[in-house]
């Protein structure tokens, strides 16, 4: 029997083997980026009474109404970007599928994608799928520069896409007016289209505030944002996310999203909405209590040896595990998991190849007992 080439080339996802290795072991997992304690109790009790009332049919492809005017009002009131919400608004099952409509919608065989590494591993595959071929430009640490001789010259008669991811994961970085600026320049300059995965929008810290790239002069009519209800509301179970763009760039997306998935749930959308909707209060105490959060593993990590990288955005630190005497980080995290009882992730899985292998990633989003147990086994 045969398969396909490219999705049977590739093993379980990382977040995947990592989460299993830890429940094995009964360790504390800092591994696979899913949130504790930070579901907001408004949230689920409108899923609840959604539930209960119905309908429980398919919803409109698109999203059901209320999701999509919510998700134009949100996008105009934080950042007075204005959306048709009948047109230029669709709802997706998570923003992986959004990820994937997007580049099936719109790569044509031999086209080229630019894409910053490291990056998330779904990326690649799906590009590949879609026929298209990646160039791809490496952001180094500690402070992940955008390197903008190296990106200009990623760009060519063949470039299709960029794939943005800010704030980015792993590593917190998050992209300000400059860097925004040159990649802007280049995507009209070579009349590309760019891809913004922006789930971290609302996770930002130190007082800097997420920028989409769709805000900057001439990125509204070439620019799909993608958004993520289970990020910003700490559900990452519930699959909600949602594309933007201008509708005739959104139409070829939408043509991909109806053979993949096709709808949502109705009554997780219902309840998003109504989050969506929510005041700043909000979104206040979410960023405070992470950045709280971040703070406590960031000094927790430090105590125990390692040196800790910056993190703008997004909940995870990434952490090098050279002062500890390792120079492996997939070893790395097999040997914490098993010696030590702690789930990290380590970073060469966001690479295609040659990766650094110093460094691993640790999720903050978690309930503070968890970080203290954490940081009590890491300091033993």
């Amino acid at each position: 029997m045969t398969a396909n080439p490219i999705f049977s080339s590739l093993g379980t996802t990382i977040f995947e083997v990592m989460s299993r290795l830890a429940n094995e072991h009964g360790a504390v997992n800092l591994g696979q980026g899913f949130p504790e304690g930070l579901e907001p109790a408004f949230l689920v009790e409108a899923a609840a009474r959604a539930m209960a009332k119905g309908p429980h049919q398919y919803p409109p492809m698109l999203g059901v109404p209320a999701l999509r005017q919510a998700v134009a009002e949100h996008d105009k009131r934080f950042y007075d970007i204005d959306l048709d919400w009948q047109r230029e608004v669709m709802v997706t099952s998570g923003a992986t599928e959004a990820l994937a409509d997007c580049l099936f919608g719109l790569i044509t065989p031999g086209d080229e994608v630019v894409v910053l590494e490291p990056f998330y591993d779904s990326y690649l595959p799906i590009i590949r799928r879609a026929g298209g071929g990646a160039r791809i430009v490496r952001l180094n640490p500690p402070d992940w520069t955008l390197p903008r001789e190296e990106l200009a010259a990623a760009f060519g008669p063949k470039t299709r896409l960029m794939i943005l991811n800010s704030p980015m994961n792993p590593t917190g970085k998050l992209f300000g007016d400059d860097d925004l600026a040159f990649m802007a320049d280049l995507l009209i300059k070579h009349d590309a289209v760019a891809i913004c995965d922006e789930v971290y929008e609302h996770l930002t810290y130190g007082g800097k505030r997420h920028i989409p790239l769709m805000t900057l002069p001439g990125m509204r009519e070439r620019t799909l944002r993608i958004g993520s209800a289970g990020k910003t509301f700490s559900v990452t179970g519930w699959k909600v996310g949602y594309v933007t763009g201008a509708a005739e760039l959104l139409q070829p997306v939408i043509r991909a999203h109806q053979f993949i998935t096709f709808t949502t749930p109705p009554a997780l959308q219902q309840a998003v909405a109504e989050g969506l909707a929510t005041g700043d209060d909000y979104y206040k105490t979410l960023t405070s209590d992470l950045e709280r959060r971040r703070d406590f593993l960031a000094a927790g990590l430090a105590g125990a040896g390692f040196d800790v990288l910056p993190c703008d955005g997004s909940y995870f630190l990434t952490a090098d595990i050279r002062p500890l005497g390792f120079s492996d980080d997939g070893e790395f995290c097999r040997q914490l998991i098993s010696g030590k009882g702690v789930a990290a992730i380590p970073v060469s899985a966001f690479y295609e190849s040659d990766p650094p292998r110093h460094f691993a990633r640790f999720c903050f989003a978690k309930l503070d007992e968890t970080l203290e147990e954490a940081v009590r086994r890491l300091r033993a």
